[in-house]
């Protein structure tokens, strides 16, 4: 076995390992299975590769974002560690190459979506896989109680039974008390250990500010904080505006989203990683594998639905440990609309079955059939042909996916892949014939290693970069060069996928469970509240956060808006605790409203007693019932 310490100097150039890494490796290697719960950027991915390095044999890496999936390989290819891939959208003769490369001792990583583990060629194949380890990224999906539950990943637990003994390393950013246990019992963890960082982020200062007028108080923030910044929306048209907005101000901004055909979005990433453009304005879409540590500022400019987003995309900012900012902006009518947002993430079961029934028309799936085929799939043709709301349509295919229908991958991204099918004589003949594709070739047999024996995910971008050309112009001369029988090249394919898991029923005969839908629709509920109690919270926020993931530890940070507040004189600890106890002694007589309590203040100004008022609030020092009145709970 290869000292672990040699390994992250070797293939990584550190010297010395993050906290808890180290002690997460030492779990994995007593073959201990182990949960990991590190904030966004504190190394998840150093944890399972340093020990499948040391250990013989593949690690088996199980993630749900195929482009995150392709950048690890990229970037472990890139340090010399031979790594393969198989996802969603590969062909079935890929896929088997894929495998039998995996076979061979050569490889240390083999990276998988979710949906593939249960395919016959999979199993077929595993018995052959020596598997030292299996991680598995994004752990939370797997529980209904998270707030990324994705059914795929309840698929998981069978690997046990196919690999006995071979330990299980999950890896999550944010897990909640309750989640954590949903994601060990899942798994079938026994004698295992949880590793947990705290969830403070001290030099991050947390505010969320009330207001209507966001555009106004958006660029006031970015022209006050200097250096690169995040823009967080809830919707496509949203980063449009908003990015349009900056520009308008005077402020370098790029728009980003999934709509956007990959070169674009590649060359929009690049440009802010490179300090070209200085905001990124974008959905949730952007964010998942990027390693830039100066971010100084991270923008909300509209309310996630939950605090596990939030932290994860707030987490952005700061990653060199220097001062940053993470802002919220939320006026009443966002507060307002996460409320019942409930209402459109889940749909009546009637709507449920009028989308299945339109989706197997749309899809032309007869009757009791369709089971494990998959349909590539166009959303916005599927509701504009059967007049369906895109928002009902969307969620009630996440239903179905929930209820283990069908899977429902939104963004299919399939990454191009080339192989060599010549041999170097048959290649040296064509260039000789054909010198307007040498330089193409070269550059590819440069950049890529080892593109002569297996396939390699390329980048178009990335050659027409090196070659000064247009990504377009690349395409096309390789499906040229493809034509000659030269390279096997399969340009990448975006399109959204339905794979059903089910025959097609009558919609009206579909046996829905609705006991663990409604169950589901209750916990998000409840995260919701909880990001509501977020914005309003007089508390330290950072604590708040922590608190929220279990940390009880935590203490107040300094350095939020509303710990300076209470710093900067606005509230002395003397002057709260008695507007505290005068409170206290007004509703030990009887509930009261607000208004009444600040009517009568006793001396204190209104704004202190309010302030003291929210903060009793948070800390549930004091409730309010469904009339609005106040309350000391018993």
């Amino acid at each position: 076995m290869s000292d672990p310490s040699s390994l992250l100097q070797k293939y990584w150039g550190h010297a010395a390992f993050r906290p808890l890494q180290e002690e997460i490796i030492g779990s994995v290697l007593a073959g201990r299975d182990t949960l990991a719960i590190l904030p966004t950027g504190g190394g998840k991915s150093v944890c399972f590769q340093v020990p499948a390095l040391a250990l013989d044999g593949i690690c088996l890496v199980v993630s749900p974002l195929i482009a995150l999936m392709k950048d690890q390989v990229d970037g472990l290819k890139k340090r010399g560690i031979p790594a393969l891939l198989i996802h969603s959208g590969m062909k079935k003769t890929d896929v088997i190459q894929t495998l039998k490369n995996a076979t061979q001792d050569y490889f240390k990583f083999l990276y998988v979506s979710p949906e593939r583990l249960e395919t016959y060629l999979f199993r077929e194949y595993l018995p052959a896989l020596n598997v030292n380890l299996i991680a598995i990224d994004e752990a939370h999906c797997i529980s209904q109680w998270g707030y990324d539950f994705r059914p795929s990943y309840l698929r998981i637990a069978a690997l046990r039974e196919e690999l006995p003994g071979v330990p299980v390393l999950g890896l999550t950013a944010s897990a909640t008390p309750k989640v954590q246990a949903d994601i060990c019992e899942k798994l079938g963890f026994s004698n295992h250990r949880i590793f947990r960082n705290a969830f403070e982020r001290p030099n991050l200062s947390y505010s969320a500010i009330p207001c209507d007028a966001k555009p106004a108080k958006l660029v006031d923030i970015i022209k006050k904080v200097p250096g690169t910044a995040i823009v967080y929306c809830k919707s496509r048209r949203r980063t449009h505006e908003v990015g349009q907005l900056l520009q308008m101000h005077g402020i370098s901004a790029h728009s980003y989203h999934a709509g956007l055909k990959a070169e674009e979005r590649a060359q929009r990433q690049q440009d802010w990683i490179a300090n070209k453009v200085r905001v990124m304005v974008c959905t949730n879409a952007f964010g998942m594998g990027i390693d830039k540590p100066d971010v100084r500022l991270v923008i909300h400019a509209d309310m996630p639905d939950c605090l596990e987003n939030y932290y994860q995309e707030a987490g952005r900012a700061g990653r060199d440990g220097k001062k940053a900012y993470v802002v919220l902006l939320a006026g009443a009518p966002d507060a307002d609309a996460l409320a019942l947002l409930h209402t459109v993430r889940f749909p009546t079961l009637a709507q449920i079955r009028r989308v299945y029934g339109a989706l197997c028309n749309f899809l032309q799936v007869p009757s009791y059939t369709g089971e494990y085929k998959s349909f590539n799939f166009r959303f916005d043709e599927f509701i504009r042909n059967f007049s369906l709301d895109s928002q009902e349509a969307l969620y009630a295919l996440k239903a179905l996916e929930g209820d283990g229908w069908l899977d429902f991958n939104e963004k299919n991204f399939t990454p191009s892949t080339l192989v060599f099918t010549t041999n170097k004589s048959g290649l040296y003949e064509f260039q000789r014939s054909h010198p307007q594709h040498e330089n193409l070739l070269t550059t590819l047999l440069r950049t890529y290693g080892g593109i002569f024996d297996f396939p390699a995910f390329i980048s178009e971008l990335l050659v027409a970069r090196l070659l000064k050309k247009e990504a377009l112009d690349i395409q096309l001369q390789l499906q040229t060069i493809a034509s000659f029988g030269i390279i096997s090249y399969t340009p990448q394919n975006e399109l959204p996928q339905i794979v059903f898991r089910k025959n097609r029923v009558p919609a009206q005969d579909m046996a829905f469970r609705e006991g663990p839908y409604e169950e589901r629709r209750k916990v998000f509920r409840e995260r919701v509240q909880a990001m509501l109690d977020y914005l309003r919270t007089a508390g330290c926020r950072s604590r708040f956060i922590s608190r929220y993931f279990g940390d009880e530890k935590a203490s107040d940070c300094g350095v939020c808006d509303n710990c300076l507040k209470r710093k900067n004189g606005t509230l002395s600890a003397d002057e709260f605790e008695r507007i505290a106890q005068h409170i206290r002694m007004r509703l030990a007589q009887r509930p009261l409203t607000v208004a009444e309590l600040l009517g009568d203040s006793s001396g204190f100004k209104k704004e202190k007693a309010w302030q003291v008022i929210e903060f009793l609030q948070a800390e549930k020092k004091i409730g309010a019932d469904a009339d609005g009145l106040l309350y000391l709970p018993k």
